[in-house]
């Protein structure tokens, strides 16, 4: 015999609520060391996902100048860089131990291609053309641009922009140093190009150059420490507005992007940016400005 069609229909129903139930039961979840990459849990404090889980690994170019930096060592914590890349370390939870320093030249740094840093610290300002290949925080750092020359020379005695155009500059190759003396100056001589911040002093110390341009708490370091007989001959003012920002780098499309720059803005908002700057840059006060 055949059961009834009715209790065939009972008997499917039956096994079709039992094969629900079981499916939306709550299930074990899976254990994992791996840091958790799903919404809302991304910027875990020490829980990141980062290039090695459990660390927090940190870029910058080599040497490390001074006022970013002392000693030629970013690891010490000192000078302004080093002590913003570890206080944001920090506000993601990840103490001074657990902080890995990596070298990366400034240029490449914002070049594309996969990084193998999870942020770089170097002085590098945020522009819209460089985020077509990486990603930048918050800004940490308002800078200005500012020339520097030989005191008694040609370029040091000049009092506005239109004073530099026929003079030799020189700046770092990659940044808006070079970006002010091509797009602001507009000199009537090419400016000279160098790797190194390093490299462009030492054509201003022999001559090569007139004058060069570089940030405003470098152009001071210079003339403080490096090149005494070197004056600060004023400041640009900023372009668009907008004042120029330092921004940390991470690689396109980092899942931490959104994190660090929680960061940066929690350490603007609770003074520690400040604080920070006040330790180290206290020296990078004024200049005129060049107009």
């Amino acid at each position: 015999m055949h059961p009834a069609p009715r209790a065939l229909r009972r008997a499917a129903a039956a096994v079709a609520l039992l094969a629900t139930a079981v499916s939306c039961a709550p299930q074990p979840e899976a254990s994992s060391d791996k840091p958790s990459a799903s919404a809302g849990n991304t910027c875990a404090r020490g829980r990141l996902a980062t290039e090695t889980p459990g660390r927090l690994t940190v870029a910058t170019d080599e040497p490390a100048y001074e006022p970013w930096f002392q000693d030629d060592d970013p690891a010490n914590g000192k000078g302004f860089e080093s002590a913003v890349a570890y206080a944001v370390a920090e506000e993601l939870g990840y103490g001074k131990e657990k902080v890995v320093w990596q070298t990366v030249p400034f240029n490449k740094a914002f070049a594309p291609g996969e990084k193998t840093f999870d942020f770089d610290i170097n002085q590098v300002s945020i522009s819209e053309e460089r985020k077509k290949a990486v990603d930048f925080s918050s800004g940490y750092y308002d800078v200005r641009q500012a020339v520097v020359a030989l005191k008694g020379s040609r370029a040091a005695k000049a009092k506005s922009i239109a004073d530099l155009k026929g003079v030799k500059l020189g700046a770092q190759v990659g940044t808006t140093s070079l970006d002010y003396i091509d797009d602001v100056v507009r000199p009537t001589r090419k400016a000279a190009v160098y790797a190194k911040n390093d490299q462009a002093k030492s054509a201003l110390k022999n001559g090569q150059v007139d004058a060069i341009v570089v940030d405003l708490p470098t152009a001071f370091y210079i003339t403080g420490a490096e090149i005494t007989d070197a004056v600060i001959v004023g400041q640009f003012e900023n372009q668009g507005g907008t004042p120029e920002q330092f921004g940390l780098v991470l690689d396109k499309g980092s899942a931490l992007t959104s994190c660090v720059s929680r960061a940066v803005d929690a350490l603007r908002d609770d003074g520690t940016l400040q604080k920070i700057e006040q330790q180290w840059l206290s020296d990078a006060v004024d200049a005129p400005v060049l107009k």
